[in-house]
């Protein structure tokens, strides 16, 4: 298909989330509609209750009432979704849903992106953006999962640690 998926939201009934879920899922495997209807998404988050000294882990869903789905806005996918049991309707106005924009999508953590950094902890660098423009370091820290890196640059004659996204630096080959 030429157009692009786009994560949607679909308010249910509370409680309904998981059987809208495997509904969708079910209908769009018999009626071979997955160029249309890509995934589909309850977003969950692990949260540890204390409780009369006793511990434990349980999953809890993020937004309860809400389902997301990535899909291809057509009338027949607007059509599939819409006459799920449990299903209410899209968040948009009237008719019409809104899909969520990439820092929306980024936050809610629905989609992972794996990162892949070509150096490591002691290698040398180059800033290639930003005010260190064309300043050489030493990477001192990685964090992955904010996407940034410490990097010692010498500046005016002191070893000055300075946070960094992945693509304002590159590895220099040796």
């Amino acid at each position: 298909m030429a157009e692009e998926a786009k994560w949607y939201v679909i308010h249910t009934y509370s409680g309904y989330e998981n059987a809208v879920a495997d509904t969708i899922g079910k209908t769009v495997e018999n009626r071979r509609m997955q160029d249309l209807i890509r995934e589909v998404n309850i977003p969950m988050e692990t949260v540890t209750e204390i409780t009369d000294s006793q511990t434990k882990v349980v999953e809890r869903k993020v937004f309860p009432g809400y389902v997301l789905v990535k899909m291809v806005l057509t009338d027949e996918s607007w059509h599939l979704v819409r006459n799920v049991r449990g299903v209410t309707g899209f968040v948009g106005t009237g008719n019409k849903p809104i899909p969520l924009t990439e820092d929306e999508i980024a936050s809610l953590g629905v989609e992972k992106h794996d990162v892949v950094v070509d150096f490591k902890i002691g290698d040398s660098v180059k800033v290639t953006d930003g005010p260190l423009d064309g300043f050489f370091g030493t990477v001192d820290e990685i964090e992955v999962d904010k996407r940034r890196v410490r990097v010692v640059v010498s500046m005016f004659g002191r070893e000055t640690p300075v946070d960094l996204d992945f693509e304002q630096v590159e590895l220099i080959k040796s």
